[in-house]
């Protein structure tokens, strides 16, 4: 970004501007980029301050990232919303003319809005989408024929895959869809051979008429945390696990505990991927905010292969 470019940001968003600032790595676990008029919307679970919202970062090249100085620099404060502790990976998209952000706080979930992408994110009537058991990591996801679906984990014998169609004004799920995905039974995805096994983090492509489901397996807090997906006909499954996951683990990214994300088009069509690490090999916390590129490849069968760009790896920093 030239100077001119980011005098204008700085203006724009009502934010000081250094053009000397030194850059370091942001620390969002769990994130989400959304894009939307020529500017990318950074949001995930933070470090410190997970007991208080959701903060948002913005960039124009998803190479400089301003964090927003607005709401105190939340898209989703404590008290504007359901939830007051484990604010933990939000989703945002629009629809209708409004933006929408799906998220975890208190081990269930719950569904806020707001005029921008910089938020706020408040709900009317504070409230949870009501479950029988503590569930996390929702997902929202609208078909071409506008059915709207929401993936999510359930904590139930294991942190378990589900899928449900949501009522059309996202108030809840439509019960009686609620239908089991999978969970994690693959070596990669229990290597410490734990009977609590964790499968999270879903998030779903459409490409060529069958559904694609990433996700992530292991605890957060194993070295091997790693990421694979599944593929289906329908967006209720049945889903067949791919062969060639884990498609990005440690070993792609030189740094344990990579997995947890979500996917984006950017503004050249790019299909990108933007997940967490460990801080460090040495410490899991605070997790540190990475950017991948995804491609589909042909390999002569039904469904195409999705892979991971060779070298295309890179931390997320902030001015």
């Amino acid at each position: 970004m030239n100077l001119i470019s980011l005098l204008i940001t700085a203006f724009w968003f009502g934010l000081p501007f250094s053009p000397s600032a030194e850059k370091e790595t942001i620390l969002l676990a769990d994130p989400t980029i959304f894009y939307h008029d020529n500017v990318y919307y950074l949001y995930g679970t933070s470090g410190k301050d997970s007991n208080q919202g959701f903060e948002v970062y913005f960039s124009k090249n998803l190479k400089s990232w301003k964090k927003s100085t607005l709401n105190d620099g939340f898209a989703l404060k404590k008290g504007e919303a359901y939830g007051d502790n484990g604010f933990w990976a939000p989703q945002v998209f629009e629809y209708g003319g409004e933006f929408y952000m799906a998220y975890t706080a208190n081990e269930h979930i719950a569904i806020a809005t707001s005029d921008s992408p910089l938020g706020p994110f408040t709900q009317r009537e504070i409230k949870d989408l009501k479950a029988p058991v503590k569930q996390i990591d929702p997902y929202v996801f609208i078909d071409t024929d506008g059915r709207k679906y929401m993936y999510h984990v359930r904590l139930t014998e294991g942190n378990r895959l589900y899928v449900a169609e949501l009522k059309d004004d996202f108030s809840g799920i439509k019960e009686e869809t609620l239908t089991y995905c999978f969970h994690a039974e693959a070596p990669w995805e229990n290597t410490q051979n734990v009977d609590w096994t964790v499968s999270e983090g879903p998030a779903i492509i459409k490409h060529k008429g069958l559904y694609y489901f990433i996700y992530s397996a292991n605890d957060f807090r194993n070295p091997d945390y790693a990421v694979g997906y599944a593929v289906s006909e329908s967006p209720m499954g049945p889903w067949k696990k791919s062969p060639t996951s884990p498609i990005f683990d440690k070993g792609d990214a030189g740094i344990n505990g990579s997995g947890h994300g979500d996917y984006f088009v950017d503004a050249k069509g790019k299909l990108r991927y933007v997940l967490h690490t460990h801080n460090s090999d040495e410490e899991v916390s605070p997790r540190k905010t990475a950017l991948i590129e995804l491609e589909f490849k042909s390999n002569g069968k039904e469904a195409d292969v999705l892979e991971v760009k060779q070298g295309s790896f890179k931390f997320l920093e902030v001015d």
